[in-house]
Formats: structure tokens, sequence, C-alpha cells
């Protein structure tokens, strides 16, 4: 793709999608303001979330076919308008079913930004180039989760619940005059559009999803609506891949993963989606709940992770051309690796500047692994696969993402309990903190044994959190092996 002037348009790309990336968090912070506004529970109100997530996974694998059949320039443009016309919906809405509906809506419309923009990246820079173009599409995908909460909690606080949702307006009424200005049309490919195949992976990726999603609060396999979305999910995904294998003109042409730095790269960004992501959504509760942070305090001392990942994309960004990108991911993953541990040794009553630097370290970390990662993961791809390389590369990340969640909530809720039944065995007539601290323990005082009980909650937890950022450390380097796997791409 020629392109007259690549700066602008790579601008206007990349404010799509922070546009984008930010509305996948920055409602959050919002769900209980929502809540009392549009007369729902604690528990329907989180369908504000579901429904825009399970959209958004179901529509990103549309991306290719849809590049191709009604061009790039077209499908961004309409993408855009309506995420922006969602959003004005979604901060107009009255009610509970409305507001699901225009979710929905804005997350069909979303889900093609991303993989479109990387695809287009990738399209209008030369090889060389290529490192400096996944710096500045990684540092949109970074940057937005780490201050969409942040963002939220202010518009929420100092304005309005709905200004989470306004506020993409004016961000996406410049994106689409960008892409008018600035994008050139391209001609558009005659692709047969497989519905078979599409259904069955709709299903596949819509089921698991519900079943990440809902399976905290369902109890997981002790439900049956979890073991029915398991079932979906899994058939759907094995009913997909015969009819692929089987078909002329596939939804997803198979033939992408013999590329083997491309299914490498698949595993190894669903590991990065699921430490990354999972890690952003601990700190928050943790900094509020057990540290005694407000709710802007929080992503002040969240948002230095950014700066660190600013720093490493922009440094990776020219490193990356000049040397062999597994090393360059190797270094990254040790820095992430070592914030982990760092995180590991939080305490309730510790200073802000342990969790700032943890933080700082963590973000320059994970900009050195994306960015050689998502270089090293196309670089030997057939380019008639980028645009479904790019949407399954997106998908597997937010899969990743779902499944790091899912896991660190569990593994948060089971070892706080074990940790708490663990410490409470141990406060003994003859134990030190009950004959010096509580002594109106040993009286049966019920205010002491109330007390005594939340000082055990509370240690029980952070070691839970603990618990956590130590399986996130061996997450990490456990995707070592992986990079050796990676082929170093021919220069020039």
């Amino acid at each position: 793709m020629v392109v007259a002037a690549p700066v602008w348009l790579t601008a206007t790309i990349m404010l799509a999608t922070v546009m984008q990336v930010l509305d996948t968090t920055i409602a959050n912070v919002a769900l209980p303001h929502m809540a009392a506004s549009l007369g729902a529970t604690q528990e329907e109100i989180t369908w504000v979330l579901t429904s825009y997530i399970v959209a958004s996974a179901i529509a990103t694998p549309l991306t290719g076919w849809a590049s191709d059949r009604i061009g790039r320039r077209q499908l961004l443009s309409g993408a855009i308008a309506g995420f922006t016309v969602a959003s004005l919906l979604c901060g107009i809405a009255t009610g509970l079913p409305e507001m699901v509906v225009f979710r929905i809506l804005q997350g069909i419309c979303g889900a093609v930004l991303i993989p479109l923009a990387q695809a287009i990246l990738l399209d209008i820079n030369p090889r060389e180039k290529i490192g400096q173009a996944m710096a500045i599409y990684g540092a949109g995908i970074m940057v937005g989760p780490i201050i969409g909460p942040t963002l939220g909690g202010y518009l929420t606080e100092v304005f309005n619940w709905r200004y989470v949702f306004l506020i993409n307006l004016p961000l996406g009424i410049i994106a689409f005059l960008g892409v008018a200005a600035f994008m050139p049309r391209e001609e558009t490919k005659v692709r047969r559009f497989d519905f078979t195949g599409f259904a069955m992976l709709a299903i596949a990726v819509g089921a698991l999803q519900l079943m990440l999603d809902r399976g905290q609060s369902a109890g997981w396999f002790e439900s049956v609506e979890i073991w029915l979305y398991a079932g979906l999910a899994v058939s759907g995904l094995w009913a997909f891949v015969i009819h692929c294998w089987g078909s002329d003109d596939p939804f997803v042409n198979l033939k992408m993963f013999r590329d083997r730095n491309f299914v490498m790269g698949l595993l190894f960004i669903f590991m990065i989606g699921m430490t990354l992501f999972s890690g952003l959504a601990l700190l928050p509760p943790l900094l509020q709940r057990l540290m005694g942070y407000p709710v802007i305090e929080t992503g002040l001392v969240m948002a230095p992770r950014g700066v660190g990942t600013m720093v490493s994309m922009l440094l990776v960004g020219r490193l990356v051309a000049r040397f062999d990108p597994r090393g360059l991911v190797l270094f990254g993953l040790a820095v992430t690796a070592w914030s982990l541990h760092m995180m590991s040794g939080f305490e309730p009553g510790m200073d802000a500047q342990p969790i700032i630097w943890s933080g700082v370290l963590q973000g320059f970390g994970l900009g050195f692994v994306f960015v050689p990662l998502s270089t090293l993961t196309f670089a030997t791809i057939d380019t008639k696969f980028r645009g479904d390389a790019t949407a399954m590369f997106s998908l597997v990340r937010n899969v990743g993402s779902g499944v790091g969640i899912s896991m660190v909530t569990v593994v948060l809720s089971r070892m706080t309990s074990v940790n708490h039944e663990e410490i409470a065995s141990r406060l003994t007539a003859a134990s030190h903190p009950v004959r010096h601290d509580m002594p109106g323990l040993l009286i049966g005082n019920p205010l002491s044994a109330s007390i005594a009980d939340g000082l055990v909650t509370q240690q029980a937890a952070m070691l839970g959190y603990i618990d956590n950022f130590v399986l996130m450390m061996a997450l990490t380097l456990a995707v070592v092996p992986i990079v050796f796997f990676l082929r170093r791409p021919g220069r020039g």
C-alpha cells in the first residue's frame, strides 16, 4: 500500500486503536454508578462488560474477510463511525437492556480496529521499519488498559459515568476525518463468505468468553451453565477445524498455521495476554481494598507503568532492526519476571514507591517482549494471509487475557480461603499475638474476635495476591523455551 502521508495515517490509526482499547477497561470503575442510574443489580450490570467482550471476540475473526471484500479504507471508516455512534448511544442509554444492545454494537464495530491497524501498519512500512511500526502499535495496545481505569475513575467522580462513553465522540470524529484524508482506496477482492465456518467459530469463541466471564460467579464446573459453555466451545472449535480442513474456500485458511513463527507467536502472545491483563486486573482491588488507596490515587500509582512501556517501545523500535529480536524478547521476559518477583514482596502498609517502580519495570519489560514478538510473528508469513493472521493474533491475545483474569481470580479466592484457615489455626491461647495483642480473645470478647477475624482475612488475602504474583512470574519464565523455536527474519 502506497501512502502519501504515512506519519499522519499512523497517528490516525493509533487514535482509533487507543479509543477501542480504552473502552475495554474504562467502564469498569463506573459500574456501581451505572447500576444505580439504570436500575440494575450489581450482578446484572456486569453484562455491560460481558456483552462488549463477547461481541468483540466473535467479530474479531471477521476482519480478514471484511477488509478483502469491502476494502480496508471503507471498513476502517465504517468501524470508527459505528463505534462512535454506539458510544453516543451508550452515553444516553436510560435502561440496562438498551445499554447491553449498544455495547454489543460497540464491541462489533471496535473488534476490527486493532487487527486492521496492525495489518495496515505492516503494509505501509518497509521491512526495516516494521519494528518501529510495531512499537507504535504496541504502545497503543498496552497503554490503553493502564490509563483506562484512571481516566474512567476521574470522569465518573468529577463529571458523570456517561462521560466514559461520551469521551469517544471527539476521538472518533478526528479518527474518521483522518482516515478520509490520509488513507488511499484499495481494490477489493471477490471472496466468498464462509457462513458455516464463521458460525462455528463464533459459537466456540462466544461460549469460551461466556465461560470465562461467568465462571467465578456461577461456581465454575459445579454449574450446569458452565458445562454447557465448555461443551459448546469445544464442539464448536472441533467442528470449525474439520470444516475448514475440508473446505476449498474456508473462513480461516489453515495453511497459515504451517508458518512456525506465526504458530509460536500465537502461543507466546496467549501467555503474554495472561500475564499482562491478569496483572492489571489484580492491582486495583489490591491497592483499594487492602492498601486503602482511593480510585484516582490508584490510577496515579499505576500510571508510571505506562511510562515504562512508552520508553521501552521507543527504544526497542530502533533496536529490533539492529539486534536479534529473540535476544530482546529474552531480556524483556527477564525484566518482567523480576518485576513480578518485586511484587511478591508487597505488604499492606508499604510505601507507594516499590509499587510504582515494580510497575515501571513491568511496563518496560513487556514493551521489550511485545514489539520484537510482533515482528517475529509476521516476519515470514505470506502477505496474502496478513488480514486473517492479524485478526487471529488479536483474538488469541484477548482469549489469553480472559483465561489469565479468570485464573488469577480463582487462585485469589481459593488461596485466600486456604490461607485464612491456616492463619486462624495458629491463633491459639498460647500464641504470642493472642496473649499480648488481643487478650480479649481469651475471655471470648466478641469485638476482639471480630477485629481478629478482619486482620486474619486481610493477611490471607494479601498472601493470596502474593501467590498470584509468584504464579505469574513462573508463567513468564515458562515461555522462555518458545523463544528458541522462533526463526530470526532475514535482513534487508
